[in-house]
Formats: C-alpha cells, structure tokens, sequence
C-alpha cells in the first residue's frame, strides 16, 4: 500500500483527475487530502462531488482547510465575507448556485466530516497549516490553527537544515512526529515549484490556486507527481492571481 499525500486543490477538479492519473492511483493506495478543496476555479460543487464519490471506491481521509471552512458558513448560515468572496469564494458561490439546493446535502455530511489532523501508524502527522502548541496538537489551545497557522511552515523553512532532533536547540513543537505534511501556504504563486521540506515539515501546497501546478507526493518514497498548471486547465478564467 502506497500512502499519498494531496496538495490544495482549490477546485482544480481537471488537475486532480490529471494528477490521479499520472500516480497511477489504484483502490490499494491510501490517499490522504490536505484540505482547501474549494475557492479559486469554477468546479468547487463538481471537485467535492467527485471527491465524495472517490471515497466510496478509494480509502481516503479528507483533512480541514480554512478555504472549506469559510464555504461551509457560508452554505450553512449564509456567512459571506468580503474576504471569503476576494480569495476564491466568488466562484465557489457561483458554482454551488448553479445547482439544486438538495444537491448540498450531501456536501454538507462532507464538510461536517472533515478532520482537522491525521496521525498515522508511523508517526506521521497530516493537517492543513500547522500549531503552536510546544507539547504537540493534543494541546493546541485553538483548533481553528490546525487550518490557519502559517508560522509551523515559517519555523521550519528558517531552521538551520543541519540543526537534527536530538540537538537541545530543535523546535520542541517539531520532536513529536516523525514527519508533518501541509499545505495552506503556497510555496509559489508565480510558476512551477516542487514540494518542499524544512526540517521534518514537508510542504505540498504547489500553488495550484494560483499559477502552479497539483501535486501528489508519495510519503514513503517522496515520489511525486504533479498536474499540469491548473491555470492552463482552465483558460479564460483568473483563480486567485
């Protein structure tokens, strides 16, 4: 069994299926989703249907973004922020207007069943953006960090990269997990970027929202393969730029 990690998709669903492809994705893989699967191009209703009916045939687990958050306040209280619309949510709204009200029912269950972290057998932790908390999630004071902390990313790109665990001057927050994969912050807007590490933290986030491309990464092996960039999927259209 392969365990893949997927980047912010940020209803790229062309690139996802792209994506999928290229890894040779099979129903044995376990396939883990970083979140933000919705706000930037125009299939968010289509992403999260098509992910709702991968999970009935593929072992996956779906983790908490901030951009999913916002799209659900908004489908569930009519929560529309000037923000929310800005970065993404125009045409998110747009494309869950385009469609039956009791279509969303179904997205409302996916949503509501999003986890905010994923640990697995091997020590490996999964969230959206990151935490503060020096002694590890179990106590993190706010879980909304799960899936809006920038500052884990920024802790570890700034390391010293031969600064190992062990040494008394590795970030204690950093020595409970083998290895910690996120997304939430673009390593490129502008271009091609492949995944990268800062000390044990592996970031995924390619900038599909933007002008760079999806990436699946092999947790294991840290293969990886990326999608074509998701602007050029879908012309005529500006996503976040």
């Amino acid at each position: 069994m392969r365990r893949l990690v997927i980047g912010d998709i940020h209803s790229g669903l062309k690139a996802l299926r792209q994506v999928l492809e290229r890894a040779r994705v099979t129903t044995d893989d376990h396939l883990v989703f970083l979140g933000d699967y919705v706000d930037s191009w125009s299939e968010a209703f289509e992403t999260v249907d098509f992910l709702i009916g991968l999970d009935k045939t593929h072992n996956c687990t779906f983790i908490r973004g901030n951009h999913d958050e916002l799209c659900y306040g908004w489908m569930r209280a009519n929560e529309e922020s000037p923000t929310w619309l800005a970065h993404g949510g125009a045409a998110t709204k747009m494309s869950y207007l385009n469609v039956e009200r009791e279509k969303w029912d179904a997205h409302f269950t996916f949503y509501e069943g999003l986890q905010n972290t994923y640990l697995d057998e091997n020590n490996r932790l999964y969230l959206h953006a990151g935490y503060t908390n020096l002694k590890g999630i179990e106590y993190e004071y706010f879980e909304k960090l799960f899936y809006w902390d920038r500052t884990l990313w920024e802790l570890a790109k700034a390391m010293d990269p031969t600064l190992k665990p062990g040494n008394e001057n590795f970030p204690k927050r950093l020595t409970h997990y083998h290895e910690v994969f996120i997304g939430h912050t673009p390593l490129s807007k502008k271009g091609h970027v492949e995944p990268q590490k800062g000390a044990n933290v592996w970031n995924v986030d390619t900038g599909a929202a933007f002008m760079g491309a999806l990436t699946i990464l092999d947790v294991e092996t840290k293969e990886f393969w990326q999608s074509d960039p998701v602007h050029t999927l879908y012309p005529g259209e500006n996503g976040r730029n």
